[in-house]
């Protein structure tokens, strides 16, 4: 399999065949992703409910399996005097929101899914971002060392002297002195093609749908400003070792161009620790998205760090508005983790795996 300069060999496609085989965990976490992208491709067919309709007369309803005890107040007249009575009332739990409702009467399942989007959005893009950003850095310092790379490195030092958290609300804050856009707004071509319509028409579910869907392009630029080092520091690894190999002289001999160089031998050869990275990076930038959105930098609300910051306040009496958010997150990240596993221990032959479960 041949992508542009890029190979994939018959050797990598057995052993990463053989390491799936072999691998319980690389399973595991394979059906985990594939659950998150469905959910979030598919939100609009499966979401059971609009997650930005409000209905406070079912708010904080608990998830089937659980019952909750909330407090009414009534007001009677007696022997011609006022009296506040007050009762525990039971509140059972309905199949119509498997996972409950939040204080707003949202429900937690819809908002779950359609949460998924945020997350694999912010982690696809912006990975993709700080890998071209890391990558073009990192080969350029290690494929002619020097001040150049003394430069460049030095720079990856001075963003690594700082938490990702903090450099990224930093970032934030400067992108708004410009005023930048904080999201970008998407149509939803399931709903506006009408395919989401006539699909929940037939399955008995509510209608309508959201037509658009939020990309905060604030966050993905911040998260991939963040992250690129890494890329950088791996990139460069390669590039200073590749760089000394007899078929990257022969080609210097030959006349070939330093771009030419990069890109037909130092990048295809130093691609399977960047790709192992990016996996990891997929799961670490999810995460920093949702410690953003918790903090109020999202530019969404249909996030699943918006959900956890709008649950803290009733983690006594309502756990799961907060609780199941925080699941979808250790779940995506595992999974993600997991397959990041599967992909070193295939494409590293150095490395020895765990194996099976």
């Amino acid at each position: 399999m041949k992508i542009g300069p890029l190979s994939i060999s018959p050797r990598t496609i057995r052993n990463l065949r053989k390491e799936f085989r072999s691998s319980g965990l690389a399973r595991i976490g394979v059906v985990l992703i594939a659950l998150v992208v469905l959910a979030a491709v598919f939100a609009p067919l499966i979401a059971p409910h609009n997650p930005r309709t409000q209905n406070l007369d079912r708010a904080q309803l608990p998830p089937l399996g659980f019952t909750d005890t909330e407090q009414q107040t009534q007001t009677k007249i007696v022997d011609g005097s006022v009296q506040t009575v007050t009762r525990n009332v039971t509140v059972n739990a309905t199949a119509t929101y498997p996972l409950g409702t939040n204080a707003l009467g949202q429900d937690m399942l819809s908002r779950v899914i359609y949460g998924a989007r945020t997350s694999l959005l912010v982690g696809l893009l912006g990975t993709v971002l700080a890998a071209l950003l890391g990558v073009t850095v990192g080969l350029t310092a290690g494929y002619y060392r020097g001040r150049i790379d003394d430069a460049l490195m030095r720079t990856a030092d001075v963003s690594l002297a700082f938490p990702s958290l903090v450099l990224a609300i930093a970032l934030i804050g400067l992108f708004s002195r410009f005023q930048a856009d904080v999201a970008y707004r998407v149509s939803d071509p399931l709903v506006t093609s009408g395919l989401a319509g006539w699909f929940r028409d037939m399955v008995g579910l509510p209608t309508p749908m959201p037509e658009t869907f939020v990309i905060p392009t604030v966050v993905v630029l911040v998260v991939g400003f963040v992250n690129w080092v890494w890329f950088a520091r791996i990139a460069r690894g390669e590039a200073l070792s590749i760089r000394e190999e007899e078929y990257v002289k022969a080609a210097r001999a030959l006349g070939g161009s330093d771009v030419r160089i990069v890109f037909r031998h130092v990048l295809p050869n130093a691609i399977t620790p960047i790709l192992v990275l990016a996996t990891i990076q997929v799961a670490a930038i999810i995460l920093l998205e949702s410690s953003l959105s918790f903090l109020g930098f999202s530019g969404t609300t249909l996030s699943w760090g918006f959900d956890i910051a709008q649950g803290r306040g009733y983690l006594s009496s309502s756990w799961w508005i907060a609780t199941m958010p925080g699941i979808a997150i250790v779940l995506s990240v595992i999974g993600i983790n997991l397959v990041g596993d599967w992909l070193r221990d295939a494409l590293d032959p150095g490395i020895e795996g765990e194996g099976g479960m």
